[in-house]
């Protein structure tokens, strides 16, 4: 699947996930720097909702969205995952009010980016996707967003959180 940024292809590293398939674990990190995992959440629907930077107005949106959403979902918890460092993270969500989804960096080593292929190898960004990794760790929904600066499937991917157990 081709992707672009600003629409110029990139080139995306490690494997794209697909409905269906066991979700990759990864370490990524808090915005107390402390390490988080697939399995610091198990036994729970997990929303993933990537980014490139919080710093911009659709990776803005698109978590303040899933951030109003959280508050009506039973036994989802919703990720945001991006580049960013921690701190600056954490500055973001406390300047836009966010404390319903966990804001967390894969800037150390890219190890969701990589593990969910979205990794932009020329900007060492992430590109956009959303994930919903079921409780027992499937995969029910994948969108990768084929171009980076547009909005994701916000319905499809809070209809799938609803949906998977």
């Amino acid at each position: 699947m081709g992707v672009t940024f600003k629409e110029k292809p990139v080139t995306l590293a490690g494997k794209q996930v697909q409905v269906g398939d066991q979700a990759p674990d990864f370490t990524v990190l808090a915005n107390d720097l402390s390490e988080v995992t697939l399995a610091d959440s198990k036994g729970s629907v997990r929303l993933i909702s990537v980014v490139p930077s919080v710093d911009t107005g659709v990776c803005d949106a698109q978590t303040r969205r899933f951030n109003e959403e959280a508050s009506k979902l039973d036994n989802v918890k919703i990720l945001t995952v991006s580049v960013d460092l921690p701190f600056a993270q954490k500055r973001w969500c406390a300047a836009a009010g966010v404390e319903n989804v966990q804001t967390v960096s894969d800037h150390r080593d890219l190890s969701f980016g990589k593990a969910y292929g979205v990794a932009i190898e020329e900007l060492r960004l992430l590109a956009r996707a959303v994930f919903v990794v079921d409780s027992s760790d499937k995969v029910t929904y994948v969108e990768y967003v084929d171009e980076v600066t547009n909005h994701p499937n916000y319905e499809a991917a809070i209809e799938a959180a609803k949906a998977a157990k």
